[in-house]
C-alpha cells in the first residue's frame, strides 16, 4: 500500500495536479481483490493522501458504468501501473514451552532434560521443538525404498509433486480405503464426502481460515478470480456442514474425505513420502456441543491413534499446541488428555486468539535418522463454526455453533507410508530384513513355475488365490529359478511359492516367507488361509499390473 501511495505522490508531483481522484478502475487489473478487500484499500489509499496534504475525491465504490476524465496533456498524465501485495507472510508467533506430565507437573525443557527417565524419543522431540536443534535432512533407506516402490518427484511438475507407479498407486489406495475404517472405529455417525481442491478467497470465511497459513498458501489465478488450493478438507467440508439443520441430537457427527491437499512448502525441506507439496489428507472433521464434549470423544480419538502407531511397532512422542487460556483456565482438561496418552508431552503455549483452535495435538514417531516426524493429530477448534455459519439447535431452542474436532487418525496417506517404510528401515537396521505389512504390499504373493511345464498348475493356484481377493501374479518368464528368486525378493513380497515337478505332483507348494526367512511346503488352500488371516480387516485393493510378468514392461523403480 505504502509503495502505491509514493508512486502517486511522486506522479502528482511531476504533473503540477492539484486533485487526485482515488477510482475503482477494475477492467484495468486481471486479479481482482474480493469487493471488501478492494474498498479497504481504496479507503486507506484517500486516508494516506490526505495525511501528505493532498486534495483527495474518492469515488463511490462500484460507480463504474460511465466516467468523464479530463487530464493534462503532460506525457506521465497516461500511464498505468500495478502494485501487488507483496504475499502472506507467516506470523512471527512468540510462544514458549513446557514439559507437562500426566499429574501436572510442569518443568522448564531444559530442566526436564536432566532427569534421567527421559524417554529418548520424547527427548528428541523437546531438542527439535524447543531447543531449535535441528539434524536436518539426510538420505535414508526411507527414501530408496520410497523411489524403489514407486513414489516418485514428477519432473514435469511443480516441485514436490509426486507421480505414483503401478506399485505406489495400491499402496496409496489401500491405505487411503484404509483411512476409512479407521474412522469408523469411532463408533459415531461420520458421513463420506468428496470435494473441490480449490476456493474463491473473495468470501470472507475462506480467506480469513486461509491466512492462518500465511505462505504455506498454495495459490492461483483464474477468470480473474484469486483461488487457494486446499490445505486440507476443511472449506469443502464446512461449505457443506454451513447448510445443514443440525440439532444437539445429531451431535457428535463426523464429516470424511481422502482429500488431495496443497501446502506451499520451501524446496529445500521437501521430502519424498512425507514433505509434499500435494498430498492426501484422510481428513476427518466432527461437530460437538462444546469442549467437554470434545474431550470426552479425544478418548476414542487419542485410542485409536495409539492402536494404528502399535500395530506397526511405534510409539508416538507429543506435542500439545494450547493457547495461554486454555492453559490456564481448561488445565484440568490438558492432564486428562495427557494422562489418556499416559506420558508427559511438550506444551507449546501460544497467545490466546490468535488461531481458530484452542488445542492442537502432534504425535511424532522418531525416524531411522533420528528426527522426530509428525503423523497423526488433533486439534480443537472454536472459531470455524462462527466464521463458517455452521450451527446447530440446543434443547432450548436456541441456536449455537459447536466446536469442531479436526483429526487425521493416521496422518496423510503418504506420511503414513513414511511411517511403513520407517519402520522396515528399522529393521534393516536391526539385522533384520526389511518389509511392510502384506496388506500393503503391491504384490502379496508370487507363484514361480520351476519350468514351462509346471505354469499350467502355477496358474491354476494363482487364479484360486486371485478369486478370493490376493494380489497374486506368476513369473512365467523364461529366466533361471534364481533370478526369479531374487527378482521377488527385490520387491519384497511376503510370500514365494515356487512349484516344480514335486510340488505338481503333491498339490503343494513351496514357500518362501519374507518375514521370517522360512521355507515349507504347504497345500494352496492353507497358503489362501494364511495370507487371508493376515490382511482382514484390511481393504482389498487390486494388483495394478498383469498377471503375467511376461506381459509387464520392465519397472526401472523396482531397480533403485
Amino acid at each position: 500500500m505504502g509503495q502505491a501511495v509514493d508512486d502517486i505522490v511522486d506522479v502528482a508531483g511531476k504533473v503540477n495536479a492539484s486533485a487526485i481522484v482515488v477510482y475503482p478502475y477494475a477492467h484495468l487489473s486481471r486479479r481482482l481483490a474480493p469487493p471488501d478487500v478492494a474498498l479497504e484499500a481504496l479507503r486507506r489509499i484517500e486516508e494516506s493522501l490526505k495525511k501528505r496534504g493532498l486534495r483527495v475525491i474518492r469515488a463511490p465504490f462500484g460507480w463504474y458504468k460511465e466516467f468523464e476524465l479530463h487530464c493534462y496533456g503532460h506525457p506521465l498524465a497516461e500511464l498505468s501501473r500495478e502494485f501487488r501485495p507483496r504475499g502472506v507472510r507467516a506470523r512471527k508467533v512468540e510462544k514458549r514451552y513446557l514439559v507437562v506430565t500426566p499429574s501436572g507437573e510442569q518443568y522448564e525443557p531444559e530442566e526436564y532434560l536432566k532427569r534421567g527417565d527421559v524417554p529418548d524419543d520424547l527427548r528428541r522431540v523437546i531438542e527439535k521443538e524447543a531447543l531449535g536443534k535441528e539434524l536436518g535432512e539426510v538420505e535414508t533407506p526411507v527414501t530408496r525404498y520410497c523411489r524403489k516402490f514407486g513414489f516418485e518427484w514428477e519432473a514435469l511438475s511443480d516441485y514436490g509433486h509426486l507421480r505414483y507407479q503401478p506399485h505406489a498407486t495400491v499402496i496409496l489406495e489401500a491405505v487411503s480405503l484404509y483411512s476409512w475404517r479407521v474412522t469408523q472405529r469411532l463408533g459415531i455417525p461420520v458421513l463420506r464426502v468428496k470435494g473441490t481442491n480449490m476456493f474463491d478467497l473473495a468470501y470472507p470465511a475462506v480467506r480469513e481460515h486461509a491466512e492462518l497459513f500465511g505462505d504455506r498458501l498454495y495459490d492461483l489465478w483464474a477468470d480473474r478470480k484469486h483461488l487457494v488450493m486446499r490445505y486440507a478438507a476443511c472449506h469443502q467440508q464446512f461449505a457443506i456442514m454451513k447448510d445443514m439443520v443440525l440439532s444437539y441430537r445429531d451431535l457428535p457427527l463426523g464429516m470424511f474425505e481422502v482429500a488431495d491437499s496443497y501446502r506451499f512448502e520451501q524446496t529445500g525441506e521437501l521430502t519424498l513420502c512425507f514433505r509434499l507439496r500435494k498430498f492426501h489428507m484422510p481428513d476427518l472433521h466432527i461437530l460437538v456441543r462444546d469442549l467437554e464434549e470434545a474431550v470426552k470423544l479425544s478418548e476414542r480419538i487419542q485410542r485409536v491413534i495409539h492402536e494404528e502407531a502399535a500395530k506397526l511397532g511405534r510409539r508416538y512422542a507429543a506435542v500439545y499446541n494450547v493457547t495461554q487460556d486454555f492453559l490456564e483456565e481448561r488445565f484440568d482438561m490438558l492432564k486428562t488428555l495427557l494422562s489418556r496418552d499416559g506420558r508427559p508431552a511438550l506444551v507449546a503455549v501460544y497467545p490466546s486468539g490468535i488461531y481458530y483452535w484452542v488445542l492442537n495435538v502432534e504425535y511424532h514417531i522418531v525416524d531411522v535418522a533420528g528426527r522426530p516426524r509428525e503423523i497423526a493429530t488433533y486439534q480443537f477448534d472454536v472459531g470455524n463454526a462462527k466464521r463458517f455459519g455452521i450451527r446447530y439447535v440446543d434443547e432450548n431452542n436456541e441456536e449455537r455453533y459447536p466446536v469442531i474436532i479436526h483429526t487425521a487418525l493416521i496422518g496423510s496417506v503418504e506420511r503414513y507410508i513414511y511411517m511403513v517404510f520407517d519402520t522396515a528401515a528399522q529393521r534393516e537396521k536391526e539385522g533384520k530384513t526389511p518389509s511392510i505389512p502384506t496388506w500393503l504390499a503391491p504384490i502379496q504373493v508370487r507363484v514361480i513355475p520351476v519350468t514351462r511345464e509346471q505354469l499350467d498348475y502355477a496358474l491354476s493356484v494363482a487364479e484360486m488365490l486371485d478369486k478370493h481377493g490376493v494380489r497374486v501374479d506368476v513369473d512365467d518368464r523364461d529366466l533361471t529359478l534364481g533370478r526369479k528368486i531374487r527378482d521377488a525378493g527385490r520387491e519384497w513380497i511376503p510370500y514365494i511359492a515356487v512349484v516344480g515337478e514335486r510340488e505338481v505332483k503333491t498339490g503343494t507348494v513351496n514357500v518362501t516367507i519374507r518375514e521370517t526367512n522360512d521355507r515349507m511346503a504347504m497345500k494352496p488352500e492353507e497358503l489362501l488361509k494364511r495370507v487371508l488371516d493376515e490382511i482382514e480387516g484390511y481393504p482389498r485393493v487390486e494388483r495394478a499390473t498383469p498377471l503375467l510378468l511376461s506381459q509387464r514392461p520392465t519397472l526401472v523403480y523396482l531397480e533403485k
